[in-house]
């Protein structure tokens, strides 16, 4: 059998290109400051609600925070707080 038979896996994720939660953030906070929101309400609505009209398209805010599940998003606020009240 020739290797071109061969099932290969494929991933589309390469290293270091994924953008942290963190990081996505902290950029959309920026670009709803930048708008004159307030980020904190924002952002909270976004996670409760999932609706993605929170979050603006300014600075691509709105496809970026999508870039992570929204549980993914609140377990990184959690760690972050955690970690600053021990």
């Amino acid at each position: 059998m020739s290797s071109m038979d061969k099932t290969m896996k494929f991933d589309v994720k390469a290293e270091g290109l994924e953008v942290s939660a963190q990081e996505i953030l902290l950029q959309v906070h920026d670009a709803l400051q930048d708008k004159d929101y307030n980020p904190i309400n924002q952002i909270v609505g976004y996670l409760l609600s999932g609706d993605p009209a929170y979050i603006p398209r300014h600075n691509n805010a709105r496809s970026l925070i999508r870039k992570k599940e929204r549980d993914e998003l609140i377990e990184e606020l959690v760690r972050f707080y955690l970690s600053e009240h021990k």
